[in-house]
């Protein structure tokens, strides 16, 4: 996939989008699972994932807003954090001289892109976006968001008297490898774009790669992988 240097010739030369990355920039997230660099590598994701140039500027729109409204992982209203950066994202991009119809149409594809929600996604930028943003949860990257995540919650790295779950139920909530086998080596059969399905099995295979290793440094067994 794209890196994040290859959108700044893009954002200098689109005013909108300028005035969308520096207002983005002054209110997004510390948290560094969901901060600005977040924001950037899904936009620039969004970007390659895209067919056409006016795709690809929405993309990078959906990209920096998709998380714009950061509501924790254990929050009650974390079902809701996709609506909620819907309606900031809407006021964002009216302020920053987008379309209408690239407001709806922006605001359509983060609404729906959401795990937490549940929805899938009716559009083609909704898809994308939604890919682009599965891909940050594999991979190297996805492994080091998973574990910030975990411990920030209140979580352990893993469990260090059964590390596979061989003789209790799976808890992801309390242990960062747990959510390996709870949500993200599952996460590749849900994409719907081909090449963003194709980036993602790559970086499923770190990730069993990474499991593995886990368990040679502890001497157990891993989990057999779903």
């Amino acid at each position: 996939m794209n890196g994040v240097d290859a959108l700044d010739a893009v954002i200098r030369s689109d005013a909108a989008l300028s005035r969308l990355v520096e207002r983005v920039t002054a209110e997004a997230s510390t948290d560094p699972a969901h901060d600005v660099w977040h924001f950037r590598r899904v936009a620039a994701s969004a970007r390659a994932l895209a067919e056409t140039e006016s795709d690809r500027r929405l993309a990078i729109a959906a990209g920096f807003l998709h998380d714009i409204v950061h509501v924790p992982k254990n929050s009650p209203l974390r079902s809701q954090a996709s609506e909620l950066s819907a309606a900031r994202a809407t006021t964002l991009l009216e302020e920053c001289g987008f379309a209408p119809n690239e407001v709806a149409a922006v605001a359509e594809a983060i609404r729906d892109h959401s795990w937490s929600a549940g929805r899938v996604p009716a559009s083609e930028l909704g898809r994308i976006l939604m890919d682009a943003d599965r891909l940050e949860a594999l991979g190297a990257i996805g492994i080091m968001r998973c574990v910030a995540t975990g411990v920030a919650m209140g979580g352990r790295m893993f469990d260090p008297e059964d590390p596979f779950a061989e003789k209790r139920p799976l808890d992801d909530k309390r242990f960062s490898l747990d959510h390996f086998y709870v949500k993200l080596l599952h996460l590749p059969a849900t994409f719907a774009t081909a090449r963003g399905r194709a980036e993602a099995e790559t970086r499923a295979a770190f990730l069993r790669g990474f499991a593995e290793q886990v368990a040679a440094e502890l001497g157990v067994a891993p989990r057999p992988f779903p």
